[in-house]
Order: structure tokens, then C-alpha cells, then sequence
């Protein structure tokens, strides 16, 4: 959470360390600073100190517009301004010298940008309600308090008492506020709302405001999904957003390489060290394990659930075998089946289903798991540094997911995907169909700055009879491996399947 400047001429403004997804505070005198959109980060040393100028510069996400808000009543206000003059608006006897500090931190500092905001701003311009559906930690409240700056707003967060105590008649409260985008954190706490929404959205219609009264953020698909299709259909959509990927973050080498060891979590990718994201990532796994599975599905040992998701990682991009896992675990299949629906649900890993249209062939069954954040894989397998990751089996597989869920982030949410092979040994690691004129892309990922093309490739190819074939490798150079198949670094290919 952030910390409160103590200056004698300007008490209770925060500006000190903001984490990402952290809630909006409020200071003493009825400010109210929400983070920048999405984040920003200085040093926690005091603001008025003589040394935060000579600091070094830490990450930022967002612009560093809007940094401060005010709250009146119950809804958002924003003071447009950038960092080098938002105290002039809110504290006029703010110090020259914090300023040319907060100017001297900022322009040492990188900007990421979420191209997700975008998405759900256009979203809440066709339908009256937009769910953003993502892990925890992955930014969602940061963007939707960015979404707020740019409107008026009311933020509630139900995993609040204080909040949640405003619901008592949510009938009552949102018609309170027919003008203002209500934004409801941690939905799933609050399931009984949805039947409200249904009624005060209808209401709305007609009246005639059809568009952008609700933002719903949720960190588990299953609950958000079903509470809100069975009671708001035509009425919401949905906006799957992930961690930082590789078209987030910058094409350099290093950084993607940072990318792929620490994964997209914004506290991970953005710390201090490696080791400090390393912690960090062992702390959101805990969290999990001890905090928040047992809310969303039934009570499951915390250590048997950690054993399991460790496998997992053992065995990234393998197809399930769900018989040899409870084996293992001492369990029956049908309940290894169950947690990992718990663990695909909560957004932690992926089944990526195989292609099953060509009837002519026997085809693998099985889907593949894969840990979906790389840097979850290596905080599970111990793996705290590249060599740490370069001498470990893992290795490899660690690669083709890094690259799977980068690809499936920059594709259309309307892309069915999967992979392919039979019992002949023809294989594809990812199928696209992409619809329209794109059609079906087949996608190969090997780690390494030669790719070579395998008989099972080629195989698998003349079976899929793809529009586009692709080998995404470690380089960056592109360049036609063979007749119709092209070599392409992961930040291409991820370029490629935006612009489609």
C-alpha cells in the first residue's frame, strides 16, 4: 500500500510506494490518490528527504497523468496533470524541490503500457456492463482505476467490509449513481449482486443509457462466467486480460529474457532482483494455495494442491495423464481431474485441447497443461536464476509455454486454439484457427537459434493443410525455412497475430 508523505505544509496526499493492484487510499484531509494507470513506484524514502533525488530510478507502468484524485461523496473526480505539477492542484505550498524530485524520478524511469485498457474503454461503448477477467496480481484494479480517471466513477471494492456494507440494497445504492461507471472489485465475493444488475440495467436501457454502467473485475472464471451468463446475457462482455507479455514490455533481448524468467506478474517482472522477484513469486503462490483456493472451490490441502501444481511444472507442455499424477499424489483420477479444473479456473494453468477434425487419423486425446506464467514454473521447480533455468530439463518446455501464452495473449479472443498429434508421431505445437481470410495458422516453437524441421513436422503440416506455417525460435531475424514455412522470433509472431 502506499505511504503518506509527512511535510508539515501538505499531510495526508499519497504519493509514496504504490503497489500494483493495490486499492485506492485516502488521506487525511479527504484526498484520495488513486495509483497512476496502471502503476507507478518511488523510492519509500520520505518525499521531502534530500536523497530521493539522487535514488535510483525504479520501473513505472502508465502514463504519469492523473496521478491524483478526489473523492466527493462517494464518487471518483479526477485532476488531470502530470507528476511534475499535481500538487499545485490539491497542496499549493508543495516545495520547488519535491517537485524536481518527482521530475527527476520520472524521467529516469521506463513506461509499460496495458494494451487491455484500450479494449475494455471500447467494450464499455457497446454493452452496459464489462467483465475484466484475470489472475490476481495481474493488474486489474490498476487498470480499472485507469478506466475511472478517464470518467466519472465510483471504484468499491467487496472484499472490503466498508464496501461491501454500501451494498446492503445495491438496488438503492447504483440508482443513486445512474451517471457514474460503477466498478465492483472482486466480484465473485458478491454473486447475489448479478440478479441486481440484470434489473438496474434494464431500468437504464430504458431510459435510454444502454452503455458503460458496469466494469466487473474477477480473478476466477468459474464463479464470474456462471453467475453472470446465466443472469446478464446481451447485456455484458468479457475482457480476458494476462500478466505483462512479450508485446508489453519491449523487444530487447534482455527484457524478453526477463520476461520468460521472473513471467508477466507486474510485482515479479518489475523487482528490484531477481531474487527479490523470486520471493515474490514464492509469497503469490502461498497466497494462493492458503488464502485464495479455498474460496473459490472445496476445502483442498494446501500442501497436497502445492505437490500437484509442482508436477505440473515438472511436466509443463506434457498431455495429461491424470491416472500417473494420482498415483503419485496417492489420489484417484477423478479428483486430480477436479483440482485442476480448480487451477485452469483460477486462471494458473492451461489445457490447450488437441485438434480432433481430421477423422482420418488417430489422434492424441489427451490435452496439454501447461503452468500458464513462466516465472510460477520456475518459483515451483526452485529455479532462481537463467543458469539456474539453463541446466534444468524444464528448460525447453519452460520456452514453448513462455512463447504459447504470449502468442494466444496477442491473438484474437475469438481464436480457437490447439495442438496436433497422432500415433505416427506427426506433431504441432500450436493450431490457430483464426477465421475469415487469416484462416488456419500451424505454429512450431523450439528453443534455439537454429530450427530444424522434423518428419513429424512436415507430417503434421500436410495433414493440417495450413493457410500459414510458422517455426517460432529463440532469434529474432525472419527468414523462409522452406517452401511455405518461415522462421520468426516470438515478438514477431506475436505482432503477426495482433494485426490479424
Amino acid at each position: 500500500m502506499a505511504r503518506s508523505i509527512q511535510h508539515s505544509d501538505c499531510k495526508g496526499i499519497w504519493l509514496g510506494r504504490t503497489d500494483a493492484g493495490s486499492k485506492p487510499d485516502q488521506g487525511a484531509n479527504g484526498i484520495s490518490h488513486l495509483p497512476t494507470p496502471p502503476v507507478f513506484t518511488i523510492p519509500s524514502t520520505p518525499i521531502d528527504s534530500p536523497s530521493l533525488a539522487a535514488a535510483p530510478a525504479a520501473p513505472i507502468t502508465g502514463e504519469p497523468v492523473n496521478a491524483h484524485s478526489r473523492k466527493r461523496g462517494r464518487a471518483i473526480y479526477t485532476n488531470p496533470g502530470r507528476l511534475s505539477r499535481p500538487a499545485a492542484r490539491i497542496c499549493k505550498a508543495v516545495p520547488s524541490g519535491i517537485l524536481a524530485n518527482l521530475k527527476y524520478h520520472v524521467k529516469n524511469t521506463r513506461m509499460l503500457k496495458r494494451r487491455y485498457q484500450a479494449e475494455v474503454e471500447s467494450a464499455l461503448t457497446r454493452q452496459a456492463a464489462v467483465a475484466l477477467i484475470g489472475p490476481r496480481q495481474a493488474g486489474k484494479t490498476t487498470l480499472a482505476l485507469a478506466v475511472a480517471e478517464t470518467r466519472p466513477s465510483i471504484y468499491l471494492d467487496l472484499e472490503s467490509p466498508q464496501d461491501r456494507a454500501k451494498l446492503a440494497e445495491p438496488e438503492l445504492y447504483f440508482g443513486q449513481h445512474p451517471e457514474e461507471l460503477i466498478i465492483l472489485d472482486e466480484i465473485h465475493r458478491a454473486p447475489e449482486i448479478f440478479q441486481t444488475l440484470r434489473g438496474v440495467i434494464d431500468r437504464a436501457r430504458r431510459k435510454g443509457k444502454r452503455t458503460g454502467l458496469f466494469l466487473l473485475l474477477g480473478s476466477a472464471a468459474i464463479d464470474l462466467l456462471r453467475q453472470s451468463g446465466e443472469t446478464l446475457a446481451g447485456r455484458i462482455e468479457y475482457v480476458n486480460m494476462s500478466p505483462f507479455d512479450a508485446l508489453e514490455v519491449g523487444a530487447e533481448s534482455a527484457t524478453q529474457e526477463r520476461l520468460w524468467l521472473r513471467g508477466g506478474f507486474p510485482d515479479s517482472f518489475l523487482a528490484a532482483s531477481d531474487e527479490d522477484s523470486f520471493r515474490l513469486r514464492q509469497s503469490f503462490i502461498r497466497t494462493y494455495l492458503e488464502r485464495d483456493v479455498p474460496q473459490f472451490g472445496p476445502r483442498v490441502p494446501a500442501e497436497t494442491l502445492h505437490r500437484l501444481w509442482t508436477m505440473l511444472a515438472h511436466n509443463q507442455a506434457a498431455t495429461l495423464n491424470a491416472s500417473r499424477l494420482a498415483a503419485a499424489l496417492d489420489m484417484s483420477s477423478p479428483t486430480i481431474a477436479r483440482y485442476i479444473d480448480l487451477l485452469a479456473d483460477l486462471l494458473l494453468v492451461r489445457r490447450l485441447p488437441p485438434f480432433h477434425a481430421n477423422a482420418g487419423k488417430r489422434l492424441v486425446k489427451s490435452p496439454k497443461v501447461y503452468v500458464r506464467d513462466s516465472g510460477l514454473v520456475h518459483a515451483l521447480l526452485g529455479l532462481r536464476t537463467f543458469d539456474d533455468l539453463f541446466g534444468h530439463p524444464v528448460s525447453g518446455a519452460s520456452w514453448e509455454g513462455f512463447v504459447l501464452e504470449s502468442l494466444l495473449s496477442a491473438a484474437s479472443p475469438s481464436a480457437a486454439a490447439s495442438f496436433y498429434r497422432t500415433a505416427a508421431g506427426a506433431e504441432m505445437d500450436l493450431v490457430l484457427e483464426l477465421g475469415g481470410r487469416a484462416g488456419r495458422w500451424a505454429i512450431e516453437i523450439k528453443r534455439g537459434l537454429a530450427p530444424t524441421l522434423t518428419k513429424g513436422f512436415h507430417s503434421a503440416r500436410e495433414d493440417l493443410a495450413p493457410k500459414k506455417t510458422f517455426v517460432v525460435y529463440s532469434g529474432t531475424e525472419r527468414y523462409p525455412l522452406a517452401e511455405g514455412v518461415e522462421a520468426i522470433g516470438h515478438v514477431a509472431m506475436a505482432q503477426e497475430l495482433l494485426s490479424v
